[in-house]
């Protein structure tokens, strides 16, 4: 009954700042949960992508299993799936690769 105008306005303020706090914790809480795990996975996914060589053994996202015959520069990788069958795929299509070869070594 006593209250200023001044005083009520500053309350209203106050209350309009702690409503928005749940909307921050939840956001916090999304990006914890859900997005920078997601980028950590994108990110080892494009390092594996980028050290596909030759011989590799790999599987597709179309659950294709198949050996690496040749890697292209522009994205795209030749897989042979059975003896003389090869198709090209995208390399960010390539879901797992099964084992890895090793270097050549120099003599």
């Amino acid at each position: 009954m006593f209250v200023t105008p001044a005083y009520a306005q500053d309350a209203g303020a106050a209350s309009g700042l702690i409503s928005i706090i749940p909307f921050i914790l939840i956001f916090v809480i999304m990006y914890f949960l859900l997005i920078r795990p997601q980028q950590k996975k994108m990110k080892e996914h494009q390092a594996m992508v980028g050290a596909l060589r030759r011989g590799d053994q790999v599987v597709t996202q179309g659950g294709i299993i198949g050996k690496v015959v040749k890697v292209k520069e522009d994205g795209e990788a030749e897989v042979e799936i059975a003896e003389g069958v090869k198709v090209r795929v995208l390399k960010a299509t390539i879901a797992n690769v099964i084992s890895k070869t090793e270097p050549a070594a120099k003599e």
